[in-house]
């Protein structure tokens, strides 16, 4: 039967609580900058997941700075770091089960890592070795299908529809996962997210939304994104609900995210997470940050880092010592130099590799352009000139 809108009313109060708009204008928090517990209830974690959070963010940590270096070296051709905001992709990344999806950004090297590819893995790629699975296609963009990670797209916030609509295969498929996409505040200003959410809101769709609120978008402020008092607030519009956390308190995002993959799982929807987390560093290795931003403005926001917090946190439970943080930090750093140098000392991709993976066999037209291509090649090997 066809019922007017005009017969359709709200009690605030049912919208209020269906929506979470408490939720959405706080701010989640389970542990504070100094390591301290600071909700009533703790949450029954086990020890050895505790540990994985903490190693995974030493690791992404590290992992990052290489990254930095090497593109410095010239090695890498571009980076978006990391630092700082280990603790979004890492909490968010292990909420998930085995065979859910993430669809990242370009900032999330903590999803791979807590989703279990390899330091290995994610250098060839970035070094664009003879063992870059894209074979130096696109640059700094990784994916796997082995660990359910879509490869993350260069235009900001196109993997949010994108993971929309695997979402709605999934479901036409009967699949019982859920889907999250991580993706940074500044893509909240492009049409992509509204879709997304539109999309997902009406068909009550098994994902899971996470805006990486690192307060700038390159060099806009989070103030000059939106006139909304959250980000998190924005679902409402939609009919998803929406819930602030601490972004740089990896416990906040690990339960924040656990609780919205059982919503998505169990049949109730979408939920939009905003993680207010500090991108410590540039915006890219392209990007100089004090230009539109002061030193202590960044000083200030260091003492709010994630793995210093959760350091504490382990410390003060018990969980392990000062040595043994420090023992785990030089451990990773001397396991991962190891693997830097190994993928370094790997053969480069031969020159020929631009002309394959186009078709599913080369035309005439091709093969004619790869001929020419050789014998450029081998002319500029008899002048003399470096190929790289």
């Amino acid at each position: 039967m066809y019922q007017s809108p005009f017969d359709s009313t709200y009690r605030l109060e049912d919208v209020v609580e269906r929506l979470g708009l408490i939720r959405a204008v706080g701010l989640y928090r389970i542990i504070d900058p100094d390591g301290n517990v600071v909700v009533e209830k703790e949450p029954d974690i086990p020890r050895d997941l505790l540990m994985g959070m903490y190693t995974s963010m030493v690791r992404t940590r590290i992992l990052d700075a290489w990254l930095l270096k090497l593109q410095r070296m010239g090695k890498v051709a571009l980076h978006a770091p990391n630092i700082g905001e280990e603790a979004v992709g890492v909490g968010a990344a292990l909420s998930l089960d085995k065979d859910d999806w993430v669809f990242p950004y370009y900032r999330n090297i903590g999803v791979f890592i807590a989703r279990g590819v390899t330091e290995e893995e994610i250098l060839d790629r970035n070094i664009a070795n003879i063992a870059d699975p894209f074979k130096g296609k696109e640059f700094t963009i990784l994916g796997s299908k082995r660990h359910r990670i879509a490869p993350s797209t260069v235009p900001v916030g196109n993997q949010i529809p994108h993971a929309v609509g695997f979402a709605l295969g999934a479901y036409i498929a009967g699949e019982k996962i859920a889907v999250l996409t991580i993706f940074g505040d500044g893509a909240t200003s492009r049409g992509g997210f509204h879709v997304g959410l539109n999309f997902a809101g009406i068909y009550r769709l098994p994902v899971v939304f996470i805006i990486q609120n690192n307060q700038w978008a390159i060099s806009v402020p989070a103030k000059k994104q939106t006139g909304s008092i959250t980000f998190a607030i924005k679902g409402a519009a939609y009919n998803i609900p929406g819930v602030r956390v601490d972004g740089n308190d990896v416990l906040a995002v690990y339960i924040a995210s656990r609780e919205a993959v059982a919503r998505a799982k169990g049949g109730e929807g979408p939920t939009l997470i905003e993680a207010v987390t500090y991108r410590i560093g540039p915006h890219t290795t392209a990007d100089d940050p004090t230009r539109y931003r002061s030193l202590e403005e960044v000083k200030a926001m260091e003492r709010y880092e994630p793995i210093s917090r959760f350091g504490k946190y382990l410390v003060n439970r018990g969980y392990l010592s000062e040595q043994e943080l420090k023992e785990i930090y030089d451990d990773w750093s001397k396991r991962i130099e190891g693997i830097v140098k190994r993928c370094i000392d790997k053969p480069p991709l031969r020159e020929e590799v631009i002309f394959e993976d186009v078709y599913s066999h080369r035309f005439w037209n091709l093969e004619g352009q790869l001929e020419e291509f050789r014998e450029s090649l081998e002319l500029m090997k008899k002048l003399g000139i470096r190929v790289e």
